[in-house]
């Protein structure tokens, strides 16, 4: 029988509800997700370090656990709540249970929260921490719990190759917690893909030889990574074409002298509007983070506006061949398309 379990929030608020995972308690930043599908990469998105999650669509674990869809070996995220779990899941591809996945990789989980209430919380009073535990606790020792050394917990620890039969350019990814499909979206289009740790340095990434550099998205505040962005900033002197997405997004701006702000609840889920502001066109898209890109240097040109509160969600760089969004691409923009291009053309420049 299943215990249980509380969720008691920074500001003294506490929650009753069932223990439904791996049974811990554990303290991490609260914040919530829109998506109405995609729970398993909500649950393996490496830019959930630290962070307990809250999924505001009522029932999840309807399609169980599908090992395709996990986008790394194992979930970051520090807890996960819901309101109603699905006892029975039902899919061809399912080879587990959502309960299982959480019990097999010690995530904590609370089911029977009222989640719409938890999200108008949040809405109303910003990010916050929160704690998970099976007595009644106090919350005054929470303000004081941070996330530290995010990129640094959830990147790669060494240099790997990935390439199809034939390839047509040679791409870096820097992994600050870069998602599986990151990776495939560069194979499918005939790249031959070296994934590198957070901490390699420009020289030794210009002594790959690439035609292109995929910053990848990631954890935490973004501001923190200073030797990252020195590195950024040795490697643009390459005039390598750049693409960053996520974290590598605002990695980039920071590269180039731009300022980061944490959004009140930031954005995260699969229904954020984004402008493309060549065209005014609205796209759909898939986020996930806290912080937003500001002050841009006279260099940059917005191209991508949050529909919703006007924030940067993309840029281009007019004193090199560099561009960045906030927003996961998806195959209908042609970002990647885009960014593979720009690595055959520097390729054939060599």
């Amino acid at each position: 029988m299943q215990k249980n379990a509380y969720l008691v929030l920074e500001n003294g608020m506490c929650f009753a509800g069932r223990s439904y995972g791996y049974e811990a308690t554990v303290t991490g930043e609260l914040v919530f997700t829109t998506g109405m599908v995609g729970y398993l990469e909500t649950l393996t998105d490496p830019a959930y370090y630290g962070q307990i999650v809250v999924q505001t669509f009522p029932l999840i674990g309807n399609y169980g656990v599908i090992p395709a869809d996990l986008q790394r070996e194992k979930p970051a995220l520090s807890a996960y709540i819901l309101r109603e779990p699905c006892e029975h899941p039902s899919n061809f591809r399912a080879e587990g249970s959502l309960q299982g996945f959480l019990t097999s990789h010690k995530i904590p989980a609370i089911c029977d929260i009222d989640t719409r209430q938890l999200t108008r919380i949040i809405r109303e009073n910003g990010v916050m921490n929160a704690k998970i535990c099976f007595t009644k606790e106090e919350a005054s020792d929470l303000a004081a719990y941070s996330i530290r050394d995010a990129v640094a917990a959830v990147s790669c620890k060494s240099i790997s190759r990935e390439a199809p039969a034939t390839p047509k350019v040679k791409v870096v990814l820097w992994d600050f917690g870069a998602m599986a499909n990151m990776k495939e979206n560069l194979l499918c289009r005939g790249a031959e893909v070296i994934t590198v740790p957070h901490n390699t340095t420009a020289a030794e990434i210009a002594a790959l030889s690439p035609d292109g550099i995929l910053l990848s998205g990631g954890p935490g505040n973004p501001a923190e990574n200073d030797s990252i962005i020195s590195e950024i900033q040795a490697v643009l002197k390459t005039n390598t074409p750049l693409f960053g997405i996520g974290l590598g997004h605002q990695l980039l701006a920071l590269a180039q002298g731009a300022k980061i702000e944490k959004l009140p609840y930031g954005h995260r889920g699969a229904s954020q509007p984004v402008k493309r502001q060549a065209d005014e066109r609205m796209l759909i898209t898939e986020q996930n983070h806290g912080y937003t890109v500001v002050d841009l240097p006279p260099t940059a040109q917005l191209s991508y506006m949050n529909g919703n509160d006007g924030s940067c969600e993309g840029i281009v760089y007019q004193n090199m061949p560099a561009f960045s969004v906030q927003f996961y691409p998806t195959n209908a923009d042609g970002l990647y398309d885009r960014f593979i291009e720009m690595a055959k053309e520097g390729k054939s420049c060599r």
